[in-house]
């Protein structure tokens, strides 16, 4: 499994800072399965997060839609955006997850 692939990781103090971010947030749910850990609620998936050789990524689902007021998401596909984080930034992820759930929330 991904999560214990991570877990080994040398960037898995990085991943476990961000694994506790996403689950302050009332009703998230982790699910770890077999390629990425996806974390979701009730209205359905916002996000996965992994280790990388550079640190962590997290993929945000309907990553898109978001705005980006600090330019950091990557991708150019129809619906995921990756942040990618060498060091956590709290801020900057609040800033994108915040997004990610009311986007979410309008399903």
């Amino acid at each position: 499994m991904q999560f214990e692939k991570d877990l080994l990781a040398e960037h898995k103090d990085l991943f476990l800072q961000a694994r506790e971010i996403l689950l302050s947030y009332e009703g998230i749910v982790e699910t770890k399965k077999e390629r990425i850990t996806t974390y979701s609620n009730e209205k359905g998936g916002i996000c996965h997060l992994r280790t990388m050789p550079y640190g962590i990524d997290f993929g945000f689902l309907k990553g898109a839609k978001m705005e980006d007021k600090f330019g950091l998401l990557k991708g150019k596909g129809k619906a995921i955006r990756v942040l990618p984080q060498k060091e956590l930034d709290k801020e900057v992820v609040e800033y994108y997850l915040k997004q990610a759930l009311v986007i979410n929330s309008k399903k």
